[in-house]
This record gives C-alpha cells, structure tokens and sequence, in this order.
C-alpha cells in the first residue's frame, strides 16, 4: 500500500527532490505492509540547525540539533485512522554528518528517512535487541536502492562514530 505522504520544507533548505522521500517511505511500508486497507498517512519536515534544536530541547530535553525526530501519533484504535504520525529531519546535520562518515548524501537522507518512518511503526533502539532488529531492517530496505549498510563507514567499531 503506498502511504500518503506530505512533506514540507523551506525555500532555501537544501533536501533531495520529493520523489526521493516518497520511494524511501514506500519501500519501509512495503517491507512492513499489514493487511489493513487504509492507507498510512504521514508528514516529513526538512528543518535548519535552529529549529530541530528548538525541537530537540522541547521534546527530549537535549541541546543543540539531532538529524531525525520521530512523532508517533498517538491515535486511539477505534478511531480508525491510520495517521503514523511526523518526522523532522535537520538538512545541515545531515549534509555535515554525511561528509563526516564518508557517505554519500543521498544514502544518508535515504537511511534517516528510513530510520525515521519505523520509529513510527513503533520499532525503536532502546536495547541491543531491538537496535540490533532495526538496523537489519534499515539495512535491507537500503539495500534495495543499491545503498551500503548505514552502519558500516570506516571505523573499526561500526557504531563507534553513531550519533
């Protein structure tokens, strides 16, 4: 089923094109598709370094900016809507954490998109357990553009560079 998908940026924010984020977002609802018949629904922001920090301090009490927030919604069962919910991801974060992984841009936004669309299906990294089953899960829906494993960049400890 193919989600619907609203996506709102700024001007001058620089992001890949629309249809990048509608086919990240279809292949992580491909890979988990239910057999319920409505259509997911969701919202990506692409924000600046001020406002995911303005976001960051007010939902997880952290300072400074982080690449992706995901807000699950937070709808009653019987309402019957399948509203997932919304993901800020923070352009500059990802352009500058994307050079200093060594990673191409594109795969970068694809993985944070990604990472962000299942925290709304209610996968998180809480424990190594569950990490350890999103990253496989990250990685395969990737891997299906042809993107490398979004945890494996020149480190010899592959987590050791994670945000």
């Amino acid at each position: 089923m193919t989600p619907v998908l609203h996506i709102e940026r700024d001007d001058d924010i620089e992001a890949p094109e629309d249809e990048s984020f509608e086919r990240w977002v279809n292949a992580t609802c491909r890979a988990l598709e239910t057999t319920s018949t409505a259509r997911p629904e969701l919202s990506i922001r692409i924000s600046n370094t001020d406002e995911m920090s303005q976001l960051n301090q007010r939902f997880r009490h952290r300072s400074g900016p982080t690449n992706v927030l995901s807000f699950p919604a937070e709808i009653p069962t019987d309402v019957g809507c399948e509203l997932l919910g919304d993901i800020v991801i923070c352009s500059p974060l990802v352009w500058q954490e994307a050079q200093e992984q060594g990673k191409t841009p594109i795969c970068h936004w694809a993985h944070l998109t990604v990472h962000g669309v299942l925290h709304l299906l209610g996968y998180d990294h809480d424990s190594d357990d569950t990490a350890q089953d999103m990253e496989a899960l990250e990685t395969q829906i990737l891997q299906q553009f042809g993107y490398p494993n979004p945890y494996l960049f020149g480190a010899e400890d592959p987590r050791a560079e994670l945000p």
